[in-house]
């Protein structure tokens, strides 16, 4: 899980795991602790009802580093199962998905992830005299008005239009009468399956250098844009969230990313959980009740991916 941060603030213990006033408070109880237990719960449920008179298996792949680098847990499983070729036909992952009330969506797909590092340099000097010097900072502000002022792309039918967005500027300059060396910029980009981290860096450059003059442009990508395609995992899922809760889901892509982009590689994928209006804030927590509704939803798809 993320940092809880100052624990000072939170109304319960974050990791104590409280039920006030029914909601149960703690760090992870939306992303993602609850949907785990709701996983186990159905599992469990399923063998005591059936034994092992259902035709496939089940596996649980719960990682910890999933909020942090990534380079365990999932991805590594995933790598060790295939080694030993094993198969997987489905995923399920618990993501806190719906953004209002349980059930109003699941996540068929995810925005890819990418940082952006650009130096623009300059030449430092007195700021009495110019002319000795080379200002990077005006330079940048072209550079970043010409990637802020035009769409990347419209996106398409599964995903919103691809975002860019300035994070960070920074010349370390504590002077008033010193021109800087350089400018340090930071960006983030959420893209959709119309880009890839080649094509925005293609993007950024073309327009880095109509602007001019010396700059460095190193990219960081996280993760690609990704989509199973609307199929049986995702009619089922919404069919039995429907059957339990009255409402049908919306398939989405929005959203941050999540370890569903290292299992697509592997198999059809989607996510559904709880609500995320608290995730990874001060006093996370989430109404009881909607945890025995998603264990009893995560039971009724396991029923019906495995048929009596």
């Amino acid at each position: 899980v993320v940092p809880v941060g100052d624990a000072k603030s939170w109304s319960a213990d974050p990791f104590g795991a409280e039920i006030v006033e029914g909601r149960l408070f703690g760090r992870g109880a939306v992303d993602m602790k609850s949907a785990v237990a709701c996983f186990a719960a159905a599992v469990s449920r399923l063998l005591a009802e059936r034994g092992r008179n259902f035709k496939g298996s089940i596996s649980l792949l719960i990682t910890n580093d999933e909020e942090g680098i990534s380079i365990n847990g999932t991805k590594k499983v995933l790598a060790w199962m295939a080694g030993r070729g094993e198969k997987v036909d489905a995923s399920l992952v618990g993501e806190p998905t719906n953004a209002r009330q349980l059930g109003d969506m699941a996540k068929i797909g995810r925005r890819g992830n990418l940082n952006a590092y650009l130096t623009v340099f300059g030449a430092q000097g007195h700021t009495a005299y110019p002319h000795l010097a080379d200002n990077p900072i005006p330079r940048a502000a072209q550079m970043l008005a010409a990637i802020t002022s035009e769409e990347i792309d419209k996106g398409n039918a599964h995903f919103q239009p691809t975002i860019l967005q300035v994070t960070s500027v920074d010349v370390g300059n504590p002077a008033l009468n010193v021109i800087p060396a350089k400018v340090d910029v930071k960006m983030n980009s959420r893209f959709n399956t119309l880009q890839t981290p080649e094509t925005l860096e293609r993007w950024l450059r073309t327009r880095f250098d109509a602007v001019g003059g010396k700059y460095d442009l190193r990219i960081e990508a996280n993760g690609d844009a990704f989509l199973t395609p609307p199929g049986a995992l995702s009619e089922l899922v919404q069919s039995v969230v429907h059957q339990v809760l009255g409402r049908k889901p919306e398939l989405t892509t929005t959203g941050g990313t999540s370890d569903a982009r290292f299992i697509k590689d592997f198999c059809p994928v989607i996510e559904f959980g709880l609500v995320g209006q608290t995730m990874h804030k001060v006093d996370e927590n989430t109404p009881v009740a909607e945890i025995v509704k998603l264990a009893d939803i995560y039971k009724a798809i396991l029923d019906g991916y495995f048929p009596e």
